[in-house]
């Protein structure tokens, strides 16, 4: 009897083992398809941020497929294009060069007494200077041409969006580029002129350098020229979210001085010039500012927005 219960007890742990042997299996087989789920599921959603990462990324496809030496080869396309255009320019002008370097010059030669005259110091002066200046108008009245083939090259990399604001910075640009050499050449000039001629020593009788003078009167129109672009720059660093429209209305005090600090370095040493140029500078920056606040839609920062409900 005593050992029919020892095996009936045996028989007992053993089914009891049995049947927790059974529910691990159990347990590792429902834990085994939960870590599949899992990965599927992570697997699934891998592909689709694959999936749109490729989508996102067809934009530039053309431009990405391109190596390097095909982007090299395409700027040097770009680049001779603009070579040409500027010389043919230059020799429609080459012609009219001394007739262009007398219209440099009025401004100077209205200033100066009645019998003193513009001097060349260089025996290559007289043939150089009027080349140098049908140069730089050759490549001035090519801008809009070399803008347009930079802007060929830059565009097949560009969203819609950017295009849209792009082409518009461009136009504005080639304006104001022009308008700040015109604005140099009729008012700034003369008046800087004067200034010089008109605090000259008695026994001194002016007599300029003609390399001298073109060297001074193209430095005066490239200072003006890119001064003027302050507002297309403005609005570009407010757009590309480096700085933001209440932070330079919170630094225009700073802004101010830095103009007449950068006026005092790029200009002559006199007061008129200086002048001339920092108070359009600060003009353009608050033109650019105001352009900003017209196209651009700032949303209230999260710290505004809490003030306003408290």
């Amino acid at each position: 009897m005593s050992l029919f219960k020892r095996k009936k007890s045996r028989q007992e742990k053993i089914a009891v083992s049995a049947i927790t042997d059974q529910d691990v299996i159990a347990q590792e087989a429902i834990d085994q398809t939960t870590f599949n789920k899992d990965t599927l599921n992570q697997d699934t959603s891998a592909t689709t941020n694959t999936t749109q990462d490729k989508k996102s990324d067809d934009v530039l496809s053309p431009l990405a497929d391109m190596p390097i030496t095909e982007h090299l080869i395409e700027l040097r396309r770009h680049l001779i294009k603009i070579c040409v255009a500027v010389l043919i320019i230059f020799l429609g002008l080459v012609g009219y060069s001394r007739e262009l370097y007398n219209f440099l010059s009025d401004p100077l030669v209205a200033q100066l007494p009645a019998n003193s005259t513009m001097i060349a110091t260089d025996i290559t002066s007289n043939f150089m200077a009027p080349i140098r200046l049908t140069v730089f108008v050759a490549a001035f009245l090519a801008m809009p041409y070399i803008l347009y083939q930079i802007w060929s090259f830059v565009a097949p990399g560009l969203y819609k969006k950017e295009k849209k604001i792009a082409i518009p910075v461009l136009l504005s640009s080639i304006f104001l580029f022009y308008a700040g050499v015109a604005f140099s050449y009729f008012i700034v000039l003369k008046g800087v002129l004067k200034f010089f001629i008109m605090f000259a020593p008695q026994n001194v009788l002016p007599m300029t350098d003609i390399d001298s003078y073109l060297s001074f009167a193209l430095k005066l129109f490239m200072v003006f020229g890119l001064t003027f672009e302050i507002p297309v720059v403005t609005l570009l660093l407010i757009l590309a979210g480096i700085v933001s429209i209440q932070s330079l209305e919170e630094k225009r005090r700073y802004i101010i001085v830095g103009c007449f600090a950068v006026a005092a370095v790029v200009t002559p040493p006199d007061g008129v010039s200086m002048l001339m140029l920092a108070i359009p500078m600060w003009l353009l920056f608050e033109l650019g500012l105001f352009l900003a606040k017209i196209l651009i839609k700032e949303e209230p920062s999260p710290t505004l927005v809490s003030t306003n409900k408290e």
